[in-house]
């Protein structure tokens, strides 16, 4: 496009180059004229010369390190010194040696009553024809072949054995990168993970916890990855900067002993058991249990930063679990509502689980219903005096519940029967069956999960991923929830 050529050219100042398209565009019977009024010049809507950005780093501002001479540098100059001295020495030995030495011997000769002793004997050359110096040359032999002397080769190299370690630049020893830092000084899965190392970040899983389905945790194993490092945009044409994040810095640089700032921490889980509660109480057990087990699937990968918080994190563990397993029975329940007698026992078995006293009031509440509608008296009495002891039955809003707790008690002590007969004892000690919901008392066999404390009755679920956490494998003994390096 030749008129846009010429009309930059003309826009930037190519003087030359606007009048050789001018040529170009008369010699195809155009013409240039009104083609300069077209172009806004001196507008926001004019054209503007394009330039690369201007480069921060220059050549007299770039950083140097004085060094010293290089090693062949010091070789050269000794080198013409000596070739220098030579030329000069020869011409002095010649005319004035004798002299010298004879000065320096009269020197002697005077200092000799000074108390010098026996210093002029150190320096007699003797009479004989070898000066004193021939015995280092007996044993060289007579036949020398050429009568002319070959100078001995000279070796430039010869002295670099023989320089020091300061005699010239050293580089500087070669720093660890924090990754590797990361995982030489944790043995937690999380700081693994955030150094790249999947592979032993889920190896560190596998022997601490027995996790063997790590699909359930690849979310919480990409949120260690991507938040370990922050990533700085660079000046135009240039590339990001990646810079890791440490959660041991606050006093300084840690250098090697560097740990990695993951995403996950106390308060994540915190707000994950707290919006448990919520679904919990509002009945929305689905929503429940997804948050349950998402907080269960976090625990493995947040580091704790003391004693306090990992006393905390194995807390939650075991909320978790109460609640994860409350809501399976609660479902059970449902679908075992015609069932009298397997819906009086899963009723019971609910309120065992280790919940919050406002759950524990409802599930009490419902136990003690089903059971009085079954005409199971005895266990529904007991449901109703557990609901009177708590505290939470003073306060005026629970009135009404208090007074129906209080005419079921007096009915049931009054019947004092059971209709059906129930898997269910609550004066002796068990634990619940988490697959099959049923109690295991004290000294029936039994295996757990390492990682949930889930038990199950029996040996039939080892070696089968816990229903509870969703990813362990039950059966396997290891050392259990590590919570910090």
């Amino acid at each position: 496009n030749l008129p846009l050529a010429y009309s930059s050219a003309n826009l930037h100042g190519l003087v030359d180059v606007a009048e050789r398209i001018k040529v170009a565009i008369e010699t195809q019977e155009g013409s240039v004229e009104g083609l300069m009024d077209k172009v806004p010049v001196g507008t926001k809507k004019g054209g503007r010369l394009l330039q690369p950005p201007t480069p921060i780093i220059r050549g007299g501002n770039w950083p140097t390190l004085e060094i010293k001479k290089t090693t062949l540098e010091d070789l050269s100059a000794a080198d013409a010194g000596d070739e220098y001295e030579e030329e000069e020495a020869a011409p002095v030995a010649d005319t004035a040696g004798a002299a010298v030495w004879e000065d320096d011997f009269a020197a002697g000769d005077a200092d000799a009553d000074a108390g010098l002793g026996g210093a002029a004997d150190d320096f007699d050359m003797g009479g004989d024809d070898d000066m004193g110096w021939g015995d280092d040359l007996d044993d060289l032999g007579d036949d020398f072949g050429d009568d002319t002397p070959k100078a001995a080769p000279v070796d430039e190299m010869a002295g670099l054995n023989e320089i020091s370690d300061d005699a010239g630049f050293q580089m500087p020893a070669a720093g660890r990168p924090p990754a590797g830092c990361w995982a030489a000084n944790s043995s937690h899965a999380a700081d693994h993970m955030a150094a790249g190392g999947a592979s032993s970040a889920m190896q560190l899983l596998h022997r601490q916890i027995a996790a063997s389905d790590f699909s359930v945790l690849k979310g919480s194993m990409l949120g260690c990855y991507l938040g370990s490092t922050v990533s700085l945009p660079g000046i135009p044409g240039s590339g990001s900067i990646v810079v890791p994040l440490m959660r041991n810095d606050a006093s300084g640089h840690p250098g090697n002993d560097s740990l990695p700032r993951t995403s996950l921490n106390l308060r994540t889980l915190v707000t994950g058991i707290r919006q448990g509660y919520r679904f919990f109480q509002t009945g929305k057990f689905n929503d429940a249990k997804n948050a349950f087990t998402e907080v269960m699937a976090q625990i493995p990968l947040t580091a704790a930063e003391n004693k306090n918080e990992a006393s905390e994190m194995k807390e939650m563990l075991g909320i978790c679990r109460e609640y994860i397993t409350a809501i399976r029975i609660k479902g059970a329940m449902a679908e075992a509502g015609a069932d009298p007698v397997r819906s009086t026992e899963l009723a019971a078995l609910f309120t065992h689980c280790d919940l919050q006293p406002v759950h524990k009031l409802l599930a009490l509440r419902s136990a003690m219903g089903t059971s009085f509608k079954h005409k199971n008296y005895i266990v529904a009495a007991s449901f109703a005096r557990r609901l009177l002891e708590l505290p939470d039955m003073r306060s005026a809003k629970n009135a009404d519940l208090r007074t129906k707790a209080t005419k079921v008690l007096q009915k049931s002590e009054q019947m004092a029967r059971n209709e059906h007969t129930l898997n269910y004892n609550e004066n002796a000690a068990f634990v619940i069956d988490c697959k099959d919901f049923v109690p295991i008392y004290i000294g029936e066999e039994n295996v757990k999960c390492s990682y949930s404390g889930s038990s199950y009755k029996g040996s039939e679920m080892k070696g089968h991923v816990d229903l509870t956490d969703g990813f362990c494998t039950i059966g396997v003994e290891t050392i259990g929830l590590v919570t910090g390096k």
